[in-house]
C-alpha cells in the first residue's frame, strides 16, 4: 500500500474552486490554521514574510482558516479573503474555512495529526495558528505550537528548501 502524502488530498480555495494539494508537489509546504480575530492574528504578517523571503526557493504558505477556537473566525469566505489582503497584504494560497479537531475535521488535518502528534496532549489541535511543515515528497516533518512565531521558524524551513 502506498504511504499517504499531503498529495493525496484535496480542499477547496475561498474562491470554492476544488484543487489537488498536488499541484503543490515538489514544494516546501507551511500548513497553517488561521483566524482573523485572534491574538495571534498578526502572524499572518510573519508567514507572509517568509512566503515573500522564500516562494522562490519552492515554500508556499497554505492557509485554513478555522472557527473552532473561541469563534475567531466568523466570517465568510469573501470577508477572509479580504481581512487578510488589506490587513496583512497575505498573497500565499488561503482556503475555505475548516474544521481541524472532530469528526468533521477536514482529512487533510486528521492526517497531519496522525503524522505529528501536539506533545503531551496528544495531536489534538490546541489553538489557531498551529503549524505543520511538509517537505518536498509531501510528508510532515514538524509541527509549530500556535505560539512559535513564523520567524523562529526560518532556520527549519532554510534547511527543507535547500536540501530537500
Amino acid at each position: 500500500m502506498k504511504l499517504k502524502t499531503v498529495y493525496d488530498f484535496e480542499a477547496n480555495t475561498l474562491a470554492g474552486k476544488k484543487i489537488s494539494l498536488k499541484e503543490y508537489q515538489g514544494k516546501t509546504l507551511l500548513i497553517v490554521n488561521t483566524a482573523s480575530q485572534c491574538g495571534l492574528t498578526p502572524q499572518y504578517e510573519g508567514l507572509e514574510e517568509l512566503y515573500q523571503k522564500y516562494k522562490d526557493q519552492g515554500l508556499v504558505v497554505l492557509g485554513f482558516p478555522c472557527n473552532q477556537f473561541g469563534n475567531q473566525e466568523k466570517g465568510n469566505s469573501e470577508q477572509i479573503q479580504e481581512f487578510c489582503q488589506v490587513n496583512y497584504g497575505v498573497s500565499f494560497p488561503m482556503f475555505e474555512k475548516v474544521e481541524v479537531n472532530g469528526n468533521n475535521a477536514h482529512p487533510l488535518y486528521k492526517f497531519l495529526k496522525s503524522k505529528l502528534s501536539g506533545g503531551l496532549l496528544g495531536s489534538k489541535i490546541k489553538w489557531n495558528f498551529t503549524k505543520f511543515l511538509i517537505d518536498q515528497n509531501g510528508v510532515p516533518i514538524k509541527r509549530y505550537a500556535p505560539i512559535t512565531v513564523p520567524k523562529k521558524m526560518e532556520k527549519d524551513i532554510e534547511k527543507v528548501v535547500n536540501h530537500g
